[in-house]
């Protein structure tokens, strides 16, 4: 049903609060008007345990404390194998990235991004918010 931005809900998970609030300036900037935040990786998760398919598409720093996005990523594949992930990372080298393609990341956004890069990638992925979208109604 999210086909365009401002349907779409995400959730977002960073540690530092001024990456966050760009983050959300950002988001709000091309649109997108529901935005969750979470300071780590274990409030992500929690969140998303108390949440019950109330996200879209989770954007997710790499480096966290108590829990890295990578882990998230993990954690997250068990529960849902399908939810968009875009993490975000300055660890934009071969090995990092295949690590995450590895455990199952929709896309990466490295470091520094712009707001137009963003709006890109969320595009790309509003596809696969509306397939999952029909396939649970």
């Amino acid at each position: 049903m999210a086909n365009s931005l401002s349907e779409l809900r995400v959730l977002a998970v960073e540690d530092n609060f001024t990456a966050l609030a760009l983050l959300r300036t950002m988001l709000a900037d091309i649109g997108v008007n529901q935005v969750f935040t979470a300071k780590d990786g274990k409030e992500a998760l929690d969140f998303l345990g108390a949440a019950d398919d109330m996200i879209d598409i989770v954007l997710c720093d790499w480096k966290m404390p108590r829990m890295t996005g990578l882990d998230l990523l993990q954690q997250v594949r068990t529960v849902d194998p399908d939810i968009p992930f875009i993490m975000i990372t300055g660890n934009a080298d071969k090995e990092s990235i295949m690590a995450a393609k590895n455990v199952g990341v929709t896309s990466y956004i490295a470091k520094p991004y712009s707001s137009r890069h963003l709006e890109k990638k969320l595009r790309a992925l509003s596809r696969i918010v509306a397939l999952r979208a029909e396939g649970k109604s």
